[in-house]
């Protein structure tokens, strides 16, 4: 006979009684509590393995088009998602996810009747089988789903198969990384986009309540990882001494309040500091191959961050903080850790400014601006000096990039001038336009 949904349930209650779980949860032994944990996630994930074609169903019945006849409405519940969630006690989240794992994880049947495998036949047998819950699986296939349009559909399976064998024994966050870094393989044509969205989305509010200053933000990887890089620097030490500290030298502070003392810590620097912006003592790694670095394709990794950045936004982070980019050759063998000094020099960003009169693409101010070098300092050997340098915002700085903006200069020192030379799609003559303090100098 067939094995049920309902035999794996019965299995794993079987080892969940042989480890120990009819007993009081205080009266386990350490190794007893881990392996009725581990029972317990079992059996979680075979109850829920039975219940996705079930919540899917549901959800078939209670589709939109049946108007007053779908089953969720007779119900008396708006959705399918909300009389699973109130029926099972689980969150309107946790409904929708188990209702999208029941749907790929389905058989289908064609037009003509014929029987068909599960849209996601590996994520089926995994899920079947106890190997992955619920949250994996739909993650899984919401990354299947948005790549079926750009990726072959055999590579697409293949991925599907080593992602559930992946999956089992990750942490969220490690499942997290793992899907991100699997998109950029899948589709490294999507990671410049993806970026942009995630750049276009960055947020920052302070406000005051209840005698508190409320911070809340999101910082797309670009920009945060010079931000992590820092916090993780400040605290790391932190907690480093207190590996050696007795207890009345101890730091008491958790890591949430090291985290808050180190933005207080940086910005007193920032406020007190006569180099603007405020250079880094920590170092930003980032990792990428040489045939992407070459070609300016593909994705880099930056170290501590899951979210794979383009090879443009390796250029932009590169300008102005300590990055050290890790370079690897076709075995992951590492050719080149670059170098750390290439910083502008004090001296150098007031001459910058001097020449540049601020952002050379909208004059914002010089204490608004950071030194890019034109020619990439790590890849192409680009000198740090005011004839390979140039000021930009942020904001420009990202923009030139992403449309595809040339920077030339010409002449030395701060007499020379910086010409911005639009792309294609702008100006089809690629027409120079004067950047910097020249185009205010009047030359008779």
């Amino acid at each position: 006979m067939k094995a049920t949904p309902l035999d794996g349930i019965a299995e794993a209650l079987c080892a969940l009684t042989t480890a120990g779980g009819g007993r009081p949860a205080g009266a386990l032994t350490p190794a007893e509590l881990v392996a009725v944990n581990q029972a317990f996630g079992a059996l979680k994930r075979h109850v829920d393995a039975a219940f996705a074609p079930v919540a899917a169903e549901i959800s078939r019945q209670s589709r939109r088009e049946l108007g007053k006849d779908s089953l969720a409405k007779k119900q008396g519940f708006a959705s399918p998602a909300v009389l699973i969630s109130t029926t099972t006690g689980t969150s309107v989240g946790e409904a929708v996810r188990i209702v999208q794992v029941g749907e790929a994880t389905a058989p289908r049947v064609s037009l003509t009747g014929e029987a068909l495998p599960a849209k996601r036949p590996h994520v089926a047998e995994a899920v079947a089988g106890g190997g992955i819950g619920m949250t994996p699986a739909a993650a899984i296939i919401s990354l299947l789903d948005r790549l079926a349009v750009r990726v072959d559909a055999a590579r697409l399976d293949e991925a599907e198969r080593q992602l559930v064998g992946l999956a089992p024994g990750l942490r969220p966050d490690e499942l997290g990384k793992l899907l991100a870094r699997a998109e950029a393989h899948l589709d490294p044509d999507g990671v410049e986009p993806r970026h942009e969205q995630l750049v276009s989305e960055r947020t920052l509010q302070i406000q005051e309540r209840d005698g508190m200053l409320v911070i809340s933000g999101k910082l797309d990887p670009e920009t945060g990882a010079p931000v992590k890089a820092a916090f993780d620097a400040l605290v790391g030490d932190a907690l480093c001494r207190n590996e050696h500290a007795d207890e009345v030298d101890r730091d008491p502070r958790s890591v949430r309040q090291m985290q808050a003392d180190a933005l207080a810590d940086l910005c007193r620097h920032a406020i007190g500091c006569d180099r603007v912006p405020t250079g880094v003592t920590a170092t930003v790694v980032v990792r990428m191959d040489l045939a992407d670095l070459e070609a300016g394709t593909g994705a880099a990794t930056i170290d501590g961050i899951a979210q794979p950045i383009p090879a443009s936004a390796l250029r932009r982070l590169a300008a102005d903080a300590q990055i050290i980019p890790c370079v690897l050759g076709g075995d992951s063998e590492i050719l080149d850790w670059g170098r750390a000094k290439r910083l502008f020099t004090p001296a150098q960003k007031l001459a910058l400014g001097e020449r540049d009169g601020g952002c050379a693409g909208c004059g914002a101010p010089p204490a608004w601006c950071h030194g890019h070098h034109l020619e990439w300092w790590d890849r192409d050997g680009g000198r740090t000096d005011l004839e390979n340098g140039v000021l930009l915002c942020t904001g420009c700085h990202h923009r030139l990039h992403a449309d595809g903006w040339e920077i030339r200069v010409d002449g030395l020192g701060i007499d020379a001038k910086v010409w911005l030379i639009p792309p294609p799609w702008i100006d089809a003559q690629r027409t120079p336009r004067l950047a910097g303090t020249s185009r205010y100098t009047l030359t008779a």
